[in-house]
């Protein structure tokens, strides 16, 4: 008999399990259904408080969406939430064909789709339908709602299409119909819509986010199944249409495509990748995609909340990025000019690259190197269009939203996991290259001559965090070049990435904000100026690339584990408090620093009493925004007990795992296990670790381990 690679797994954890946790393990019920614990409300409601920076939710949507889908076909309530649906309102206006799952700031929500009987309400602010909780459902590429007005609305998506069944009640005298709407968006929008014997079709052009002038053009083609009786256009103008259908019309499906290429890549999008399947079909097919992503990891034990917390995550972590290419390899690039793919390959868009180059793209390149390959090559064909890297892509333009130099630094990280498709050498040459460029790097002139860019610089917000996140990405640049044999480029960046030095004040041991003559303005920790989304204590741990040696600086290792601990007085404290923010970016490395002291112990318990304490399966379950996945992929990560701590480096810092066993399938024949015999939200504690029976170090594991793959133990202890 052949076992499965989670039976194997559960075989291996036997036999190295102590006796008393043995049946632990045999107990364990692998999942083979993942897709059952994914619960698509989780970030629709707030869940921690708002410290001004986007809520104090995920702002997720729970619409139907492939992974990495260019489609997003979500419900979009009356109250405005960054996501589109707010889950304490009962309202839904419409059901829009794009979003973003946890940005902090709005945009997308394009050409909304509302069905009804009847005609549209006078008042634009009228249309709206009610419903409740009970009667609507979400699951991975489906979602369904029944309005107390009878209607319901079944949605389901592929890649670059959607399809969605309507089914109306029966109401003489009132015809079964909807309206769609192109000059409706999250920020303002123009739009045509042409009406056809039974299809609509036009495009949008809209953006604005972050208040940034950036924009992009969406085409759509929506076929329905049924024609129309009447038309007309949607408020006396072009830019939208209301049609209904036949007396006694019960039921109407309709296909949709989207391309920012042209409508008809949008018709052929549809075409080619739902043929003539029916809904049902394409329903079925989406969960069995999902399925398969999903189950590239697969847990066994922990209680079914916990499951549903897990498995939520994993799927919020592979919403994004989107395909932006067609199925033809079309897509129109940064400079505005229609491009093509390499054959057999896509081009990716919508990269919040401060938030996730920190751990979801290194988790997506754990599961899927092949897709991350495209992420790398995409980013490097952004920044040759555009003439530089931006730090926050949305469609085809650049936002220059947040700071750092991100994308690079992702391009670095895809590399060092294993996804090695895509032109590495010609990504870091151009990266390297725009290190002297003001579009990607504001103020890179000090901080190249002085080693740090000084307080009050004109274009730069926050001179402190923008010259440790400049430090962070030319230390994975570093890392890059290193990989590649470029030796005179490594030790160049290895050097700049040194620049995080030049802040440190030997007084306070803090990485303080520096005037330019090199003196040091007044300071105190809690200062947010000079600071991006924290604060001076926050950001003194801003070092991930080169902890040991900020650790001497600050006085060794006793000292860092005690201004560790004091930081850690609380976990998600915002930026006026001198204590952790987990619910941004800043903070999700430092847990793991513990490690990097000598106290993985610490890093332990401080790590799971965050996952168990920060994150949930119900919708007031993320207390922070998701970012695109930025969030969650940390759970994800501290779940299975490890976390890539070094941008640019396949290191993975250690704590404790949750469930007693993972596997994780890569994708490209390379299988990971973990087995945590007794695992549980309340025994973290780790005796000790082994990789492949070899005792190996608690604190990180060989650079090697995630190309090679192989049983990781944790023995746990119950003191």
């Amino acid at each position: 008999m052949r076992l499965s690679p989670l039976g194997a797994a559960l075989a291996a954890a036997v036999l190295l399990a102590p006796p008393a946790r043995a049946a632990t393990v045999t107990s364990a019920t692998p999942v083979d259904d993942p897709a059952q614990y994914v619960n698509p409300f989780v970030g629709t409601a707030p869940g921690g408080v708002d410290f001004g920076h986007g809520g104090g939710g995920g702002n997720t949507f729970p619409g139907a969406s492939a992974p990495l889908g260019g489609i997003q076909w979500s419900p979009d309530t009356v109250t405005r939430q960054y996501g589109g649906y707010a889950y304490r309102d009962n309202r839904i206006s419409g059901f829009s064909l794009t979003h973003l799952s946890g940005a902090g700031c709005g945009d997308f929500g394009n050409v909304p789709f509302m069905p009804l009987t009847g005609r549209p309400a006078a008042d634009p602010a009228d249309r709206y339908a009610t419903f409740s909780h009970a009667a609507e459902e979400a699951s991975p590429g489906g979602y369904r709602v029944d309005f107390d007005n009878g209607i319901r609305t079944e949605i389901s998506a592929t890649q670059r299409s959607g399809i969605a069944r309507v089914s109306f009640p029966a109401e003489e005298g009132r015809p079964a119909g909807l309206t769609v709407d192109a000059a409706r968006a999250w920020n303002k929008a123009t739009g045509t819509v042409a009406v056809g014997e039974r299809t609509l079709s036009g495009s949008t052009a809209s953006g604005g986010f972050c208040g940034t002038s950036v924009r992009y053009r969406l085409y759509f083609h929506a076929v329905f199944d049924q024609p129309f009786a009447h038309s007309e256009p949607l408020d006396g103008q072009p830019s939208g249409a209301y049609v209904s259908f036949a007396p006694g019309t019960r039921t109407v499906t309709v296909r949709v495509g989207i391309s920012f290429v042209s409508e008809d890549a949008a018709r052929r999008n549809a075409q080619d990748e739902q043929g003539s399947r029916s809904f049902d079909e394409v329903r079925r097919d989406a969960r069995r995609v999902w399925n398969d992503w999903l189950g590239r990891i697969t847990v066994a034990g922990g209680t079914e909340a916990r499951r549903r917390m897990f498995y939520t995550a994993l799927y919020h972590s592979l919403l994004h990025p989107g395909a932006f290419s067609d199925t033809d390899g079309q897509y129109r690039g940064m400079d505005g000019l229609v491009h093509r793919t390499r054959p057999g390959h896509v081009q990716y868009a919508n990269f919040s690259g401060w938030d996730v180059y920190r751990s979801q793209i290194q988790l997506l390149t754990l599961l899927a190197p092949r897709e991350a390959s495209d992420v790398a090559q995409s980013i490097l064909e952004q920044g040759r269009q555009a003439g530089y890297f931006d730090r926050w892509t949305l469609a085809n333009g650049g936002t220059r939203v947040m700071v750092g130099d991100p994308l690079p630094a992702m391009a670095a990280s895809v590399h060092a996991f294993g996804g090695t498709g895509f032109e590495a050498l010609e990504l870091l040459r151009t990266a390297v290259a725009g290190r002297r460029d003001e579009r990607q790097r504001p103020g890179h002139t000090p901080y190249d001559t002085l080693g740090y860019i000084p307080a009050g610089t004109k274009g730069v917000w926050g001179s402190a965090a923008t010259t440790l996140e400049y430090a962070a990405a030319d230390g994975a640049l570093a890392h890059l070049a290193g990989r590649l044999g470029e030796s005179g480029l490594q030790a160049e960046l290895t050097h700049a990435a040194g620049n995080w030095r030049t802040l440190l004040h030997s007084g306070s041991r803090y990485l303080q904000p520096r005037r330019a003559d090199g003196t040091w303005p007044d300071f105190k920790p809690t200062q947010r100026k000079e600071y991006v989304e924290g604060n001076a204590a926050q950001y003194t741990w801003m070092v991930p690339h080169d902890l040991p040696a900020l650790f001497t600086a600050m006085g060794g290792a006793e000292a860092v584990t005690a201004r560790l601990d004091t930081f850690f007085t609380e976990f998600n404290a915002g930026a006026d408090l001198p204590y952790a923010y987990l619910g941004n970016e800043p903070s999700f490395h430092t847990p793991w620093a513990y490690d990097y002291a000598g106290r993985p112990d610490r890093a332990q318990e401080t790590v799971r009493r965050i996952l168990t304490g920060l994150f949930g399966d119900g919708p007031d379950g993320l207390v922070g925004n998701d970012d695109l996945g930025a969030m969650s992929s940390w759970a994800v990560w501290a779940s299975l007990g490890m976390y890539p701590e070094v941008p640019g480096s396949s290191q993975l810092a250690l704590a404790s795992p949750l469930f007693p066993v993972a596997v994780i399938r890569r994708g490209n024949g390379v299988n990971i296990t973990v087995v945590a015999p007794g695992a549980s939200d309340t025994n973290h504690r780790v005796r000790d670790v082994r990789l492949n029976g070899l005792p190996t170090d608690p604190r990180w594991l060989p650079d090697t381990f995630p190309a090679t793959g192989g049983v990781l133990l944790f023995r746990l202890s119950d003191e």
